[in-house]
């Protein structure tokens, strides 16, 4: 089994190479148009309320960095970024599409980073435009690091799809420059970023080039975070005190939780503060344990693992229940209509969980990914790839969003763009690497985790065809073809939604017991066959109940799909629908409907409201409650606001 390693998915799933074709055909045009100013798009309304409410000006920057231009930066610290995840998502369609007049822009835009970075490795515009002074001295709010790390994580990437090695030589350029800047030895600054993502970047340039200075670096960074509870202070009392210098207005506010910096890594038991803060700091964490076998830094993805999928999670897999910091809360703390899930915290969920399975071989974390890719994080993008959400609710009410300043950041429509763009190039560089994120080969086995139709191929010949109509059918046939008879297993994820299953091998019906999620079964001839059957019926799911928003409703799923109502199929006050005590259930597929989904139908009953002139309270015993009934139509939560503007509920009344 040693010899047996991955070499190469294509992806064959009518659902997602839609998406994938989607994010080559008008996602990346569209946003290289947006961070090069030329598109006509308002970023007016902007759920941060941050202010930025010009155009990009990510393409801009890097020229007046590069000296091909003059001017000052504009945007926010980290807008570097958005350019470097664009770059990434470009490298890894690449690995499908081939397109060399694109592929000559990306090339182009390797080459202004190159003429951007300072000659000691360097690289963040707005220092180096209107700050140069100020390099790592403000580093709770400056993203330097953070933004380094977006572009070595976007040059490994290219290279490795292109194998252009300018690309990777800046990586390697930035990330010396950190390691002479950054340590416990005299001279250097012993600190951290304030947001995480460093660490998982340098993890990955070590995987590339095995240059084993990358590695105990991360490893640093994440030791170090707090540590000493004064650093960031410190830095600000000697860079500064007035507001006026803050990089970002707000953020001395929060306190060390927000950073994940109030002690050290080893001493925190669950997460707090910023959400996608937390989630790349264990995506980090669970890299680097991978390769030292640190148990305890194990231990901590696996208490934060728990804490934020078992009493923080919403049923879509959206995480950060509040918009002020967009962060966690506490425990059960799931409200519909306020919470954040933030586009960006669903993909670095996938980020976390992937790394968690490379790990450990449990289905609970392929079921997250599973989780997050067809609700959370899909959520984030239209149907036609140019307008997006950064919020993802579970209820939404246009004038709710209008008229209350607590929901001001509910956008019941997806924007053109946002002021912080973190999100699109976020959601972008998931769906054209998603192909990483279907197999994991283990000491003895190859795990499919992910029912996304493929081709694999792997050393010795060996390939497995995956087909299926996921996610709108359940059956998984696969086809094993291993011509020189090299023994192994394969390990098939059995949801945890479908408690239900039937499996058939060469055409034999199997009795087969489930081992951490997932069966297995020896390789060991030339061909073989297994068909998967997966319980697709409509099921009604319930909430812990210690989560108080949920208490009483239910929230429709089929398989991997969670199900909303809409205010265009179902008219609005969407709180007053009532699904019967024994409703009819009925799927139908609409190819003509949000691209082709299937529709669920449930028996239903609205009471006729009130008179707006009647009393505001009136005795319920006296109460003569008139009311309709009726069918509810539910649609995939992912496909949401893709039909003009209106209410939206996931959970719902039940008889």
């Amino acid at each position: 089994m040693s010899n047996i390693e991955l070499k190469k998915v294509e992806i064959t799933s009518n659902f997602w190479n839609r998406y994938r074709k989607l994010i080559v055909d008008e996602v990346l045009p569209y946003q290289w148009q947006v961070m090069n100013d030329e598109a006509n798009i308002s970023i007016a309304e902007d759920p941060q309320n941050n202010g930025q409410d010009k155009k990009s000006h990510a393409i801009a920057n890097l020229k007046i960095a590069a000296g091909d231009i003059s001017g000052h930066h504009y945007g926010f610290p980290f807008q570097d970024t958005d350019v470097y995840k664009w770059l990434e998502a470009a490298a890894y369609s690449f690995s499908y599409t081939q397109n060399p007049d694109f592929k000559k822009i990306t090339d182009e835009v390797v080459n202004l980073i190159s003429k951007a970075q300072d000659s000691d490795g360097y690289l963040s515009t707005y220092f180096q435009i209107d700050a140069p002074e100020r390099k790592f001295k403000r580093l709770q709010q400056s993203h330097e690091l953070y933004s380094m790390g977006h572009y070595i994580e976007a040059g490994v990437a290219y290279f490795e799809q292109t194998g252009n090695e300018e690309a990777l030589n800046i990586a390697k350029k930035m990330a010396d420059c950190i390691d002479r800047n950054f340590g416990d030895e005299n001279g250097k600054i012993p600190g951290y970023d304030g947001h995480p993502e460093i660490e998982l970047a340098l993890v990955r340039l070590f995987e590339v080039t095995n240059n084993d200075k990358y590695f105990k670096l991360a490893e640093y960074f994440i030791n170090k975070r707090g540590t000493d509870p004064n650093f960031f202070q410190d830095q600000i009392a000697k860079d500064g005190e007035s507001p006026q210098r803050d990089l970002i207005a707000g953020m001395r506010d929060f306190d060390l939780n927000y950073y994940l910096a109030s002690e050290p890594i080893y001493k925190q038991k669950k997460p707090k503060g910023h959400a996608v803060r937390a989630v790349y700091l264990c995506t980090g964490m669970a890299k680097v344990a991978r390769y030292n076998g640190n148990q305890s830094l194990l231990n901590v993805c696996n208490q934060f693992w728990n804490d934020i999928v078992k009493r923080q999670m919403y049923i879509t897999g959206n995480i950060g229940q509040t918009a002020t910091g967009e962060a966690f809360t506490y425990d059960y703390d799931l409200p519909n209509d306020t919470n954040y899930g933030e586009t960006c915290a669903s993909v670095g969920m996938v980020y976390f969980a992937k790394k968690m399975l490379d790990l450990q071989a449990k289905g609970e974390y392929a079921d997250i990914i599973e989780k997050e890719l067809f609700n959370g994080a899909l959520s984030g993008m239209a149907l036609d790839g140019k307008h997006f959400f950064y919020v993802n609710p579970l209820e939404a009410n246009p004038d709710d969003s209008k008229n209350n300043p607590g929901k001001s950041h509910i956008l019941t429509h997806r924007a053109d763009w946002f002021g912080c763009a973190c999100c699109p190039a976020n959601l972008s560089r998931l769906i054209t690497s998603l192909d990483q994120y279907l197999y994991t080969v283990t000491k003895d086995s190859i795990l499919s985790h992910q029912f996304i139709s493929n081709v694999a191929t792997f050393e010795n010949s060996i390939m497995i065809n995956q087909t299926s109509n996921f996610p709108w059918n359940g059956n998984i046939h696969y086809s094993i073809v291993n011509p020189k008879k090299v023994k192994f297993r394969i390990g098939i994820r059995v949801p945890s939604w479908s408690a239900d299953f039937s499996i058939n091998v060469n055409g034999t019906v199997q009795k087969s017991r489930v081992i951490d999620g997932f069966i297995y079964f020896d390789v060991v001839d030339s061909t073989m066959s297994i068909d998967l059957t997966l319980d697709m019926e409509v099921k009604f799911m319930q909430s812990n109940n210690r989560v108080r928003s949920n208490f009483g409703k239910v929230a429709i799923q089929r398989g991997p799909l969670v199900y909303t109502a809409e205010e265009v199929d179902n008219g609005s006050k969407l709180w007053t629908q009532i699904i019967k005590k024994n409703a009819k259930v009925t799927v139908e597929f609409d190819s003509k409907l949000l691209g082709g989904v299937n529709v669920i139908n449930i028996d239903s009953i609205k009471p006729i409201l009130d008179d707006a002139e009647s009393n505001l309270y009136h005795d319920m015993a006296r109460s003569n409650i008139l009311e309709t009934t009726g069918i509810l139509k539910l649609i995939p939560y992912y496909s949401w606001a893709n039909r003009g503007n209106g209410e939206m509920s996931v959970w719902l009344n039940k008889q």
